[in-house]
């Protein structure tokens, strides 16, 4: 494959990937965010809202702009869709979205995925489309995927069984592998808003109260311990997941590694894993789910 093209090959190291941002940031502080992206190692970005589409401070039209500017900075680029389509001005955004012709597009639901293949477009397709088996990954593979986003509680030996499988060996060597491996992990969606919820605030009268919390509002159980991350409709885990340590584990079949944007301390994560570098973790981040454990276990033993 071509490294000029930002495409990685799988005898590599994974690439870091820089995905969307999950949380609501002033508007300034979204342009700040991807000037720093533009200087920084990554080769691959996800732009767009994928949570909320209440959440207007960057626009369509911004995004586009971002992604201009990333492009010319040498950056591979992808606009990422929303994850829950519930509104006629959705599927309006998700028109726009589709049809803007110049990048590639992220389908975090199924639909976007059917409408994208009625336009004949290859895409990215997200973890939130929880493809789990050969079949439903060789059917949004017809349907035009060619980078797959793994579910963010999917091991690496259910990874590489699935891969082994025999309907996917025609487009083995095809289909890009993209693991999330930093940040709190989207567990689930829902029709309620729980950031509003936890004001005493109903979703229609929200106020885009998200936006007090930058990187979510963490919810914790009985005995203080950090249980979930409240990030509007969607729903966090409360540790960190970080596969820092698990980047030699993923040699030879993933192409990339995913890394969550949040408002303090990312760029020195990311230039860690651009560099490979070996770090403890600490003792908010786990790892459980890459080594076939519970999510919020930490496992320190290397995958041979």
């Amino acid at each position: 494959m071509n490294h000029a093209a930002g495409i990685t090959t799988p005898a590599d190291f994974p690439q870091p990937s820089i995905g969307p941002i999950l949380y609501y940031w002033p508007k300034a502080q979204v342009r700040e965010f991807y000037q720093q992206v533009a200087q920084s190692p990554a080769q691959l970005v996800y732009l767009g809202e994928t949570v909320c589409s209440k959440r207007r401070e960057f626009s369509f039209a911004d995004y586009v702009e971002t992604a201009q500017m990333l492009r010319e900075a040498g950056k591979q680029v992808v606009l990422s869709g929303l994850t829950l389509l519930e509104s006629q001005a959705d599927l309006r955004a998700l028109q726009q979205l589709t049809q803007q012709g110049q990048f590639m597009v992220e389908a975090n639901d199924v639909g976007t995925a059917h409408y994208l293949a009625s336009q004949q477009l290859p895409f990215v397709g997200g973890a939130a489309l929880s493809l789990y088996n050969e079949q439903s990954v060789l059917k949004l593979w017809q349907l035009g995927m060619r980078r797959w986003v793994v579910p963010v509680e999917m091991s690496r030996d259910w990874l590489l069984t699935l891969l082994a499988q025999p309907g996917l060996t025609p487009i083995r060597q095809q289909l890009e592998i993209e693991v999330f491996g930093y940040g709190h992990l989207p567990l689930a969606w829902s029709g309620r808003c729980f950031t509003a919820r936890s004001e005493n605030r109903h979703k229609d009268d929200c106020q885009l109260c998200c936006i007090k919390y930058p990187a979510g509002r963490l919810s914790t159980s009985q005995d203080g311990q950090p249980l979930f991350v409240l990030n509007g409709i969607q729903t966090q885990s409360g540790a960190r997941c970080n596969l820092q340590n698990d980047l030699p584990s993923m040699q030879g079949f993933v192409h990339y590694v995913r890394l969550s944007p949040e408002p303090e301390g990312f760029f020195s994560k990311l230039q860690q894993f651009s560099s490979a570098q070996a770090a403890p973790l600490q003792p908010d981040e786990v790892n459980g789910y890459w080594h076939r454990l519970a999510g919020f276990c930490q496992q320190t033993q290397s995958i041979e």
